[in-house]
């Protein structure tokens, strides 16, 4: 009886073993199909049964056996952090502001894609030489401004120094119009004047990060002084919005398109939102921030939010396909109103070709150190509230005294 079925048996376990061979063979192949349905999770819910829907489609025409599905969350940030800790979150996220040590935790190199050598930002979202981030865009920082404000003031060129800029703001309110908006009441939009424009005096995209080397990095008298010092001298002169805690983004953009307000020093990001607010792409211009009077000026050139791979994707190479797509045939650049972040691609908004005739030196961003991300969160800076506390103090020493004793402590606490 043993010998009749002792083939059988043999033959069965090996007939298990070529099973499982092949479901394991069958299953890396999966893997590498650009194949099934994956998720996006993003923070554009303006774009969710618009231009996702768009998006899809065209993705599916390119890809028939895979498909991409939106969803979109308000407090992006907090919302991908909390999910990505979980270990549980979709195939394709905006990277949340987590230590790029901890990168390869949760997502998949990227460096297969081919496009390392073509992008900017290359390392910011990177971890022992590999890239686990992409940016989906790139932004620099200038003003944004209405030129029929422009022509009823009589300006009839824009400002390339910063007296130019401070006669121009007064022929715009001499004219009845807000010669800058601000959102003073909203805060995150005071980003370029702690961040970008001291960046732009100092010429060192390394500046935030050089904080690390001094106890009172805050100044009158340097990049960061300078630069919160420009708005604060415009609202002393009456050139912000008549109640500064009385508006918001929103109406902004529309008071922008109408020419109410004349100018706003922001990100290109906000050119196409500006001109779906109510007017044509031929009225708005874009500038480089004139900071001093020099007639050569630098601008950043900055990340936006970076795409990352869930490196546990039942679809990774559909999710790698459809970041690449993203940043070559989506055209979102385009939309969003992005410099693309492929350096062999050039920006379609036509603002950015004004912009750069004024030949301005671009500083790319460098990534932050996480050690100045440790001070800052120890010290709980914010970097708005600090240019809102600048702008209103009698005396802005005092606020500089504040901010500098807070860094200090907390540079002192964590033993740098």
């Amino acid at each position: 009886m043993k010998k009749v079925y002792l083939p059988v048996v043999l033959l069965v376990i090996l007939s298990v073993f070529i099973t499982a061979c092949g479901k394991t063979e069958s299953q890396s192949a999966d893997k590498n199909e650009i194949s099934g349905t994956i998720t996006f999770l993003t923070n554009r819910t303006d774009m969710i049964g618009e231009k996702y829907d768009d998006y899809a489609k065209r993705f599916n025409e390119k890809y028939p056996d895979a498909h991409v599905e939106f969803e979109a969350v308000t407090d992006l940030d907090k919302t991908t952090k909390i999910r990505v800790g979980s270990g549980e979150f979709p195939d394709v996220v905006l990277i949340p502001t987590i230590p790029n040590s901890d990168l390869p935790k949760y997502f998949a190199p990227l460096d297969d894609l081919g496009l390392n050598d073509r992008i900017y930002f290359k390392d910011y979202k990177s971890f022992e030489n590999k890239v686990y981030g992409i940016s989906v865009g790139a932004t620099t920082t200038g003003i944004l401004y209405n030129k029929k404000a422009f022509a009823d003031a009589g300006i009839t060129t824009v400002p390339q120094t910063l007296d130019e800029f401070y006669a121009a703001a007064d022929k715009l309110k001499a004219a009845g119009k807000v010669a800058l908006a601000s959102n003073f009441k909203d805060q995150w939009t005071l980003y370029p004047w702690s961040s970008e424009i001291p960046t732009a005096i100092a010429g060192d995209a390394d500046l935030n990060n050089n904080r690390l080397q001094s106890d009172a990095p805050y100044q009158l008298d340097n990049p960061y002084g300078q630069s919160m010092g420009i708005i604060r001298n415009m609202y002393e002169k009456g050139y912000l919005e008549p109640d500064i805690n009385s508006t918001n983004w929103e109406q902004s953009k529309k008071d922008i398109a109408s020419g109410k307000f004349a100018m706003y020093v922001i990100g290109n990001w906000a050119i196409p939102q500006v001109i779906e607010s109510g007017t044509d792409s031929a009225n708005i211009g874009y500038f480089p921030f004139p900071y001093d009077n020099s007639d050569k000026h630098n601008v950043t050139l900055a990340p936006d939010w970076a795409y990352g791979v869930n490196k546990n994707s039942e679809h990774p190479a559909t999710a790698k396909a459809f970041v690449k797509w993203m940043l070559e045939d989506s055209g979102f650049d385009d939309f969003a109103g992005f410099i693309p972040v492929l350096k062999d691609k050039k920006p379609a908004v036509t603002q950015l070709t004004e912009f750069n005739s004024f030949k301005p030196k671009y500083l790319e961003a460098v990534s932050d150190d996480p050690k100045v991300t440790a001070i800052v969160n120890k010290a709980q800076i914010t970097k708005e509230a600090f240019v809102q506390e600048f702008v209103l103090a009698s005396d802005p020493q005092t606020i500089i005294d504040k901010y500098n004793a807070a860094w200090a402590n907390a540079k002192k606490s964590l033993g740098n």
